[in-house]
């Protein structure tokens, strides 16, 4: 018992700090140059996922649930830390599209998403195949949860008595937006805690993991390059004025598709690990190419990228080859498919 629960910490502090890694170090935020500000992201990144992992865990709504709780992640850093779903001025956000209900629109529309998958579904599923052994508990107790969430909140007031005044000095939202936020993070988590899968779901046989490794890679890539400027553009996809409802259509339209192909792909059994991690993959290596094009300024910055993303690849590598061992030698190693997060065959 000891043993398991010495175990469980150590995956949640990998868990703590894989989260920060993936979700804005492989993206080239900050540079490499500046990897030290990373330990203003570990509390509220790392001990936000571990608590998004540990209340799922406990519900059992597997990765539905890992995806609302992961958006409400999202609303909580970027709509009460940051602010930046509201800010006029942060980042230039309120410029890339017409401003809605006080919401910077494709930001929003970008962001929420991007921290559902990428600081909640990756790094969860990466933590699970690196120590399969705990894939279906919770790492921790019940002190431990209440402690994960306690920094969470600490993290988030770090973040905004730091980060935001520096770059967002003077910006407070209006209560409005504030509540709405909060109402918004509220709904996700009951969801996210109630909400599991139907039995008997319509299925689709998977395509191969490369295959699947391709389509991560570019759903990922055209989401990000359809709501974020880049290359000296004001609008996504370098559009003008009203037109830039048109990406940002494409981009709600991509994920919707996306989200039902995964739907069936993984309601069969006939989803494994080796997709989950290609897809997962796809999606890291596509994010971190994008990054080299939209978040690098200099020559230094992209070489650095650059080499973190070859590191990042050959750790995906490395751990695509001791899953397959795993699941060779007969370890515990459960399919993604039609199992709940602890593991379990769906009812």
């Amino acid at each position: 018992m000891t043993a398991n629960k010495t175990r469980g910490r150590r995956a949640a502090l990998l868990l703590a700090v894989i989260t920060p890694l993936v979700a804005e170090f492989t993206l080239g935020n900050p540079p490499l140059r500046m990897a030290g500000l990373l330990l203003l992201w570990i509390p509220i990144y790392g001990a936000g996922v571990v608590l998004v992992r540990e209340l799922v865990r406990r519900a059992g709504t597997g990765w539905t649930g890992v995806l609302l709780l992961g958006a409400a992640y999202g609303i909580v850093e970027e709509g009460l830390a940051l602010q930046a779903l509201s800010s006029p001025t942060i980042y230039g956000a309120a410029g890339w599209a017409p401003r809605i209900m006080g919401l910077n629109s494709a930001y929003t529309e970008l962001q929420i998403p991007y921290h559902a998958v990428f600081s909640a579904a990756i790094p969860i599923l990466l933590t699970d195949l690196i120590v399969p052994s705990l894939r279906d508990r919770p790492y921790l107790g019940r002190l431990g949860t209440w402690l994960a969430g306690t920094v969470f909140v600490l993290g988030a007031l770090l973040l905004r008595v730091t980060v935001v005044t520096s770059i967002d000095p003077g910006y407070q939202a209006r209560p409005a937006i504030l509540a709405g936020c909060a109402a918004a993070v509220a709904l996700l988590v009951a969801a996210g805690l109630r909400l599991k899968a139907s039995a008997g779901r319509p299925s689709i046989t998977p395509p191969a993991p490369a295959a699947a490794g391709v389509f991560g890679a570019v759903a990922a890539f055209v989401y990000l390059a359809a709501l974020f400027p880049f290359g000296g553009a004001t609008q996504p996809a370098f559009t003008h004025g009203g037109w830039v409802v048109v990406p940002m259509a494409a981009a709600a339209a991509l994920a919707v598709a996306a989200a039902w192909l995964l739907r069936r792909w993984t309601a069969g059994g006939l989803w494994t690990d080796r997709h989950s991690l290609a897809l997962a993959s796809g999606a890291l290596v596509a994010h971190t190419a994008f990054g080299l094009i939209s978040n690098t300024d200099t020559a230094a910055d992209r070489a650095g990228l650059a080499a973190v993303g070859v590191v990042m690849a050959c750790l995906l590598a490395v751990l695509g080859r001791y899953s397959g061992r795993a699941a060779a030698a007969g370890r515990p190693s459960p399919r993604h498919g039609d199992r709940d997060l602890r593991g379990r065959p769906r009812a």
